[in-house]
């Protein structure tokens, strides 16, 4: 089906609006993007602010990054929605922009803390961060292709986000929910202290999630092994990036399960030594009991 294209224009300058409202947005930063077709893509211009933007401001390119129509020059950084959209071809549209509490991570490069809050979870799962490029060029576009797979918003290293989805609404969705988290987990540490789901609850939203049709790598064949929330996922990418736990500490190793003792249900650590314990000595008992009586 051919998308109403005035439609989405307004669509476009709707977001844009939300986005410079939120303070995601500071004068003419973001960008915004929508797939028409097979090589055309529908974008924000540069130079113009998010919030103030009219449909006829906007600008069509193809996937290679050429102007096809507008009387705006499209943005520099359409390169990034554009090797997004080349790399994932269920994408729809991409939102670029700064907002602040997801961009604190991006300078500080802190790892985002997993296992926290459900909606999380569910939405965004492990979100990694990038390493540094100057804005504008392939090689910015390309910082975000080791995870652009497996995730459906990036932290772009003392930068800002890139989201993406199926629409224009669901792509601007994931930043707002990450910055929203971001906000929240920094004021929890100012309270004191962050606390961790634990493993059984966190598969519960796994599996919800899973039936809600969104998929997550922590299910992934592989990975059965990890500590789901321990940031596995993108782990191996921190030392190329410079990310790692700072601000944050790590969420409490899952408790591994122990053998049962006698049929009983798996118990821990202390408890299966001192059972372990017991039923030594009182072996040691019996058999001296034993020796005693043929003694006597």
């Amino acid at each position: 089906m051919i998308p109403n294209l005035h439609k989405l224009k307004e669509e476009i300058c709707d977001i844009g609006r939300r986005i410079y409202n939120k303070g995601f947005a500071a004068g003419n930063d973001g960008n915004i993007s929508y797939r028409l077709g097979e090589n055309e893509v529908l974008c924000t211009p540069t130079f113009i602010s998010k919030g103030f933007m009219k449909p006829d401001d906007l600008c069509i390119v193809d996937l290679q990054g050429i102007q096809l129509s507008g009387r705006r020059k499209r943005s520099s950084e359409i390169l990034l929605h554009l090797t997004i959209m080349r790399e994932r071809p269920d994408v729809k549209s991409v939102v670029h922009c700064h907002p602040p509490h997801a961009t604190a991570f991006a300078v500080a490069r802190e790892a985002i803390p997993q296992c926290v809050l459900p909606e999380v979870e569910v939405f965004l799962g492990d979100v990694p961060i990038t390493k540094y490029e100057t804005p504008g060029g392939q090689a910015f576009a390309d910082t975000v292709l080791p995870f652009v797979q497996k995730a459906n918003v990036i932290i772009l290293a003392n930068h800002g986000t890139v989201s993406y989805g199926d629409s224009v609404e669901h792509a601007y969705w994931w930043t707002e929910v990450l910055d929203a988290y971001c906000r929240i987990l920094l004021l929890a540490r100012d309270l004191g202290r962050i606390n961790y789901l634990d493993e059984q609850k966190t598969r519960e939203l796994l599996d919800f999630k899973t039936r809600l049709g969104f998929t997550d790598p922590r299910l992934s064949p592989g990975m059965e092994n990890c500590d789901i929330c321990a940031n596995d996922i993108f782990r191996d990418s921190w030392k190329r990036t410079g990310v790692d736990r700072r601000a944050f500490e790590a969420p409490p190793p899952s408790k591994p399960k122990q053998p049962s003792v006698n049929g009983s249900a798996s118990i821990d650590q202390e408890q299966l030594i001192q059972a372990i314990t017991d039923r030594v000595m009182a072996e040691i008992r019996g058999q001296r009991s034993g020796a005693g009586g043929q003694g006597s």
